[in-house]
């Protein structure tokens, strides 16, 4: 039995994915990746994932309404997820806390190890 918690990434952009991929994997978690909203959800639902790291702007389906379909599902309504995103504006920003998120980074803004910090504390899981 595999006890690494799993993370799914939605974004869209490859060579972001990658390097979450690659320093969340180095971290010990489990990885699972989409590259639009469709996708994203499908995936969470279907495996659910730990923590979703959750872009706004993927094709298909944009994050917002990829969100919002998962609070529909039982599960999906408590699923952790972490709004990583270069959308920054005031009326996206009450959307998401509309729909119980409570961590938003705009990705210019935040360094990864901070990320993998934040993703630790809310899965709850000591630092080293």
């Amino acid at each position: 039995m595999d006890n690494k918690k799993s993370i799914l990434i939605a974004e869209d952009q490859a060579p972001l994915v990658r390097v979450l991929s690659d320093k969340l994997n180095s971290e010990g978690f489990s990885v699972l990746s989409a590259y639009d909203g469709e996708e994203s959800l499908s995936l969470a639902l279907q495996k659910h994932p730990d923590l979703i790291i959750l872009d706004l702007l993927l094709p298909k389906i944009s994050g917002l309404e990829m969100l919002k379909k998962l609070r529909e599902d039982d599960w999906g309504k408590t699923a952790k997820v972490i709004i990583l995103t270069n959308l920054s504006d005031v009326q996206t920003l009450s959307e998401v806390i509309e729909n119980e998120v409570f961590d938003y980074f705009v990705k210019t803004d935040i360094r990864l190890d901070d990320l993998v910090k934040k993703i630790k504390a809310k899965l709850g899981i000591a630092f080293e």
